[in-house]
């Protein structure tokens, strides 16, 4: 067997630059292997193995447990699950076991469980499917075949059936020896997405998240490189997966904003998807209920397929979703209320038939501003523009922006008034309420404050799932993916939160959410009902998330935004300027205002110089620019003559930050 060395440690040892050893292999006196073929990065595990059926000789009380213990596993454990199962053994019974040759210890590779959710759903996908499902999984499977590259938007009611149809075009994938991916917005949604494919697919599936440790996701990498796992299931950055023969590319919930990194290097994996796809001429199919506006667009221009499933599966109801107005309520109650009496009313008859609800609140802590009643002073974050939110769970005030934490002052900071007065609701503040209002609930909350890890996750869906939860509170993380037939009713609290926001997608947004939450109710046998609470019912995207009508919020929305010139009619860059100094920010946002306006940069249109939204963010000054153009060339043009000013002026690179198509103008 020939010696391995590490190029790295070659080099490092002897001064060798990459040349010499270049012109050595060229010499076949020494020969390259590429490590990362052959490496295994799973992490190891000790197995106690029971070396004989019979044991001899006397064994005391511990060394007899740990036998027993073993033998029960059928003379296989894992030594930590044997620790586990024995708690009171000392650590040194087993090695007297080994020193006897009772036991045998070895290391084998871990296994890696893409997800501890329970398994639902058919094992080989024995769906019966309705005549749309059936045509959409052929307009899929026939562009999978297909020589060339293609997408696909398929946009079909909540509970319509979509994942069934491109779990069944990954199946037809992988019997004709390709490969598939699939991504899904967060990492809270990939444990029941993996959990689903696994169950049909098996070991052919591999997973890939931030969350994941070092190992695991060096071991998925491989996996998938050897052709191991030909089944990828994950995030955004999944689509970069080293898939061979790749055939099919799913983006589910291909709207959500989630796909999009706001941190260098910014990307959109829903366009990097497409453009995966192009280059492998592979097909790339979008899913989702509430498409974006610019997917639908491009849709209806012909651009993409259009692949339509307007039914939900065995031609169950849409939820009925009513409309409550705050503004009638606060009249009628004389107080302010978090609840409506009409959906206290509909929560009370439901837990009482033995069905679950959901209530979303897209805001988390308990109180979302602290002030002075005294001066009308606001507690603001210290390194941002932001007011703090309060949580009651370790009675802090926390930044949702930089993470910034202080304990809640006793008095006013600016004229010491004792009047501290906490304003607002959040999810935590809402699962208190719910506790005093029904006191027999099993309740459970689902928001970043509660999940720590993505085993948390899991383990309250599977409450949820097998009903030990009957009532889900939580942010917008309940809103999107979950099939739970049991629930039956879902309420939202402040509907119209997201409409204040300064951003030209917010009624969008407003909708998509609205949408996809009140898509949860009713996917089983029972009919569902949905409450919106809200202040703004007259606003349109209330109004048509109440009627379930897409094609009318698009057509209403689309209108607006090509009066305005925004996106899908024009490509758009937002050009923030940043800097730890408040001179310094206001001097490089001059320079390149003053450049702007002194050049001539054709078929582009400057907005700003402004103060951005959040003016102070992670002790950062901010103010930027929108620029839009009808073409992307142009754009991309004036951006580069930007940065080419911003060098000679030494305007560093890491203070101007160039976001296109930005989802966030904050």
């Amino acid at each position: 067997m020939s010696d391995e060395v590490l190029e790295g440690t070659i080099r490092s040892a002897t001064g060798a630059n990459r040349g010499v050893l270049e012109n050595l292999v060229r010499k076949k006196w020494i020969a390259r292997r590429d490590a990362t073929a052959a490496r295994d990065a799973r992490r190891t595990v000790e197995i106690a193995v029971l070396t004989k059926k019979e044991v001899e000789g006397k064994l005391n009380d511990n060394q007899q447990k740990l036998i027993a213990t073993v033998q029960a596993a059928e003379g296989r454990l894992a030594v930590e699950s044997l620790r586990d199962q024995t708690p009171e053994v000392p650590r040194t019974t087993l090695q007297t076991l080994v020193k006897r040759g009772l036991v045998e210890l070895v290391e084998e590779a871990a296994e890696f469980n893409v997800s501890t959710m329970k398994k639902r759903g058919p094992a080989h996908l024995d769906f019966i499917f309705s005549a749309p499902q059936k045509a959409a999984l052929s307009a899929i499977q026939q562009a999978a075949e297909g020589p060339k590259f293609s997408v696909g938007l398929l946009h079909g009611v909540t509970g319509s059936g979509k994942t069934a149809v491109y779990l069944a075009a990954m199946q037809s994938v992988l019997e004709s020896g390709r490969s598939a991916i699939l991504l899904v917005p967060e990492i809270g949604l990939t444990p029941a997405a993996a959990a689903n494919l696994h169950q049909v697919f098996g070991d052919e599936v591999a997973i890939l998240h931030s969350a994941l440790t070092g190992d695991e996701r060096a071991e998925q990498w491989h996996r998938i490189r050897r052709g191991e796992a030909r089944i990828v299931v994950g995030t955004r950055s999944a689509v970069f997966a080293p898939v061979a023969n790749l055939a099919l590319i799913v983006v589910d919930e291909e709207h959500d904003s989630s796909y999009k990194q706001e941190e260098t290097p910014r990307y959109h994996g829903r366009d990097v998807a497409v453009m995966r796809g192009k280059l492998s001429n592979a097909a790339v199919v979008l899913a989702s209920a509430t498409p974006s506006i610019e997917s639908y667009y491009n849709a209806q221009s012909g651009k993409y397929r259009l692949i339509e499933l307007r039914e939900r599966v065995e031609k169950r109801p849409l939820p009925e979703v009513e409309v409550i107005d705050m503004k009638a309520e606060f009249q009628i109650a004389g107080e302010d209320q978090i609840f409506s009496r009409r959906l206290v009313e509909e929560v009370s008859e439901r837990l009482a038939r033995g069905e679950q609800a959901m209530i979303l609140l897209n805001r988390r802590g308990y109180s979302s501003v602290v002030l002075c009643r005294a001066c009308g002073e606001t507690i603001q974050c210290k390194n941002c523009a932001i007011a703090m939110t309060f949580h009651k769970s370790g009675y802090r005030l926390e930044c949702h922006y930089c993470g910034y934490k202080q304990p809640v002052p006793k008095v006013c900071p600016k004229c010491q008034s004792e009047h501290i007065f906490f304003l607002g609701t959040g999810s935590e503040k809402v699962e208190e309420r719910l506790h005093a209002a029904f006191p027999q609930a099993r309740i459970g909350r689902l928001d970043r404050d509660t999940v720590k890890s993505r085993h948390d996750f899991e383990r309250v869906l599977n409450q949820f799932h097998s009903n030990e939860i009957n009532l889900l509170v939580g942010t917008q993380m309940i809103a999107k993916g979950h099939d739970v037939h049991g629930v039956t009713l879902v309420g939202v609290v402040g509907a119209d939160y997201a409409l204040g926001f300064p951003d030209f997608r917010a009624a969008e947004r407003t909708f998509q959410l609205l949408t996809q939450v009140a898509g949860r109710a009713g996917r089983g046998e029972t009919p569902g009902r949905v409450i919106l609470q809200t202040f703004y019912p007259e606003h349109y995207a209330i109004e048509f998330a109440q009627r379930h009508d897409y094609e009318g919020f698009y057509d209403k929305e689309v209108r607006y935004r090509k009066w305005m010139h925004y996106p899908p009619f024009s490509s758009l860059a937002n050009v923030l300027v940043r800097s730890d100094k408040l001179d310094q920010a206001l001097q490089w946002t001059g320079k390149l205002g003053r450049w702007f306006e002194s050049t001539k940069n054709e078929g582009v249109r400057v907005l700003g110089p402004s103060v951005a939204p959040i003016m102070r963010l992670k002790r950062d000054y901010r103010y930027h620019f929108i620029l839009k153009s009808a073409g992307r060339e142009m754009l991309n043009l004036a951006l580069r003559r930007m940065q080419h000013f911003a060098d000679q002026n030494k305007i560093p690179r890491t203070n101007v930050i160039v976001d296109v198509d930005a989802l966030s103008l904050l």
